[in-house]
């Protein structure tokens, strides 16, 4: 009894520290969240809610190297932040040889879309959304052609992550993303759950049960 206490301490700790734990049911799976505002090198205010890339980084790598943990979810409700370190998150999960599987609860904001695809299999709720839109910046911005060039660069990069790892068209994305007629004070596009499939970008909608049965429907083959 002892020991099973332990144990519900451990992962108590865990959700409390990190936001993620480990769970075993059916087989062996870590849940990883990653909520609010993406935190890159800058720290945000305390009273952001965030997700601290040098806190998911090291959890990305001991899930790959254990040899208990069978896979990975990873459960998205996020309003985007800081591009480098979302993207960096989401090329960490794409190379990762566990079966993973991300699921969209509430919205996919921004660099929110390379996180979604970046599992081999993606799921998103009915009532969720995914919003596209270009890359932007907050502060000092100097008026000359190599800071357009540095904006379309990294756009670039992300678009080809985009593309690269779901089963939308780079026409599309680009369409969506640039979309003027939907979004009043801004650019891009707000896509709901059925709109997200339809176009390709995430592979179904379900629930958490179908996520999960999912996950282990990867895991069994794999």
């Amino acid at each position: 009894m002892s020991e099973k206490n332990n144990q519900k301490n451990e992962v108590i700790e865990e959700i409390k520290e990190f936001g993620s734990a480990t769970f075993c049911g059916k087989h062996k799976i870590y849940c990883l969240t990653i909520i609010g505002e993406i935190e890159g090198h800058n720290v945000l205010p305390e009273q952001s809610k965030t997700t601290k890339y040098e806190h998911v980084i090291p959890q990305l790598v001991a899930v790959e190297e254990s040899k208990e943990i069978e896979g990975l979810l990873i459960i998205l409700n996020t309003v985007g932040g800081d591009v480098e370190a979302g993207l960096a998150i989401a090329e960490l999960i794409s190379g990762m040889k566990k079966p993973t599987v991300s699921f969209v609860l509430g919205g996919g904001h921004s660099i929110g879309v390379p996180l979604a695809v970046s599992a081999k299999r993606s799921f998103i709720a009915p009532s969720a959304t995914m919003t596209v839109h270009p890359v932007r910046t907050n502060g000092l911005v100097i008026g000359v052609p190599q800071m357009w060039g540095h904006f379309a660069r990294m756009q670039d990069r992300i678009t080809e992550f985009v593309v690269k790892n779901s089963n939308i068209e780079k026409s599309e994305f680009t369409s969506l993303m640039m979309n003027t007629g939907e979004m009043v004070t801004d650019v891009g596009s707000v896509l709901s759950g059925e709109r997200a499939v339809q176009s390709g970008l995430i592979d179904n909608i379900g629930s958490l049960s179908d996520v999960l049965d999912g996950l282990y429907q990867l895991i069994e083959e794999n």
